[in-house]
């Protein structure tokens, strides 16, 4: 038989307090959550949540529905050569996640499983059932409150010998301090780095002072988002590209973000010069920064529209185009 089942995270603030959940149906998911966390340290706890949950039930297959394209390849791609390498990137720089990805990779061992993508926020009914329960999780640390878990495994009215709650709670790495959500300095974190939609704690990039135009700003953010030192940062560069962002490149590729950021975390590619055409407000929270790039490969005329998200400016929208 297969067990189906939606694995999902979520983070408010991302970082922030964080949620995860898997959901086969209403009588069997299960959910949890941090003070502080991101959501793709959620996203991957409920997929370790879920193989641990099922362990029991070795010889059925998993079918893992799953809106994280970094999740599915981190697991079915990326891992055997992270481990080959000691868990370092083609970089050498270590691995995000890292303890979560080992803890996964031993719950594997001698299981059946295949991850379906599915997009987020589309309307699947399993996906949206697992959102709702990380978003609820997440929300529950953000207020104090307590977390509805969930029943477990059930199927049919039986749960694990010893009942669902025997199953332990993902093991995650500790440092020594962290903010609380009233913000002092008593609560243990969760991670260690940053990982790929995660605001890191300092910005390397001096930006323009509190009182620059925002046109000053979104410049300096382009600039910085060229260098192939950003652009190998999968931490920074998460912060600067919205979560919704799209490209159409130069090659003339559709680009969603979850693709440029994988594609960055092997390539982070060459150094270019940016030469300014204009920045123009196109609306109270949104700049058109248009600019002529050259590197190596030639001269492209580019356009990329960043938006104010929260109090960080992000990259909404970007296009490239050769220039003849």
């Amino acid at each position: 038989m297969t067990i189906t089942a939606a694995a999902d995270g979520s983070a408010l603030g991302n970082p922030g307090p964080a949620g995860w959940a898997w959901y086969v149906n209403d009588d069997c998911w299960r959910a949890g959550g941090w003070p502080h966390g991101t959501n793709n340290q959620g996203e991957l706890m409920a997929v370790l949540d879920l193989f641990r949950c099922t362990a029991h039930l070795p010889e059925e297959e998993l079918h893992i529905l799953c809106d994280s394209q970094y999740v599915i390849n981190s697991v079915t791609k990326w891992m055997p050569g992270w481990k080959r390498k000691g868990w370092r990137k083609a970089d050498g720089k270590p691995v995000l996640n890292v303890e979560i990805l080992r803890e996964i990779d031993q719950a594997l061992t001698g299981r059946k499983y295949r991850f379906e993508w599915v997009r987020g926020h589309a309307g699947h009914d399993l996906n949206e059932a697992a959102d709702d329960r990380a978003r609820a999780a997440a929300t529950s640390y953000q207020q104090g409150i307590a977390v509805r878990s969930g029943p477990g495994f059930v199927r049919a009215g039986i749960v694990p010998e010893g009942g669902a709650s025997t199953q332990a709670a993902p093991r995650v790495p500790q440092r020594q301090e962290s903010l609380t959500l009233a913000g002092s300095r008593n609560q243990p974190d969760l991670f260690t780095e940053p990982d790929l939609f995660s605001e890191l704690e300092t910005d390397p990039f001096a930006q323009p002072g509190p009182d620059a135009a925002p046109e000053a700003v979104v410049e300096a953010l382009e600039r910085e988002l060229l260098s192939p030192d950003t652009r190998a940062d999968i931490g920074r560069t998460g912060v600067l590209l919205h979560p919704e962002f799209t490209e159409i490149g130069s090659s003339g590729r559709f680009w969603t973000r979850d693709a440029m950021m994988m594609a960055l975390e092997e390539s982070p590619g060459t150094a270019a010069e940016l030469e300014i055409i204009g920045a123009d407000r196109v609306g109270p929270q949104a700049v058109l920064l248009t600019y002529r790039s050259k590197d190596r490969s030639g001269s492209s005329l580019r356009s990329s529209l960043w938006v104010l998200d929260g109090t960080q400016w992000r990259l909404r929208f970007h296009q490239g185009t050769p220039e003849a």
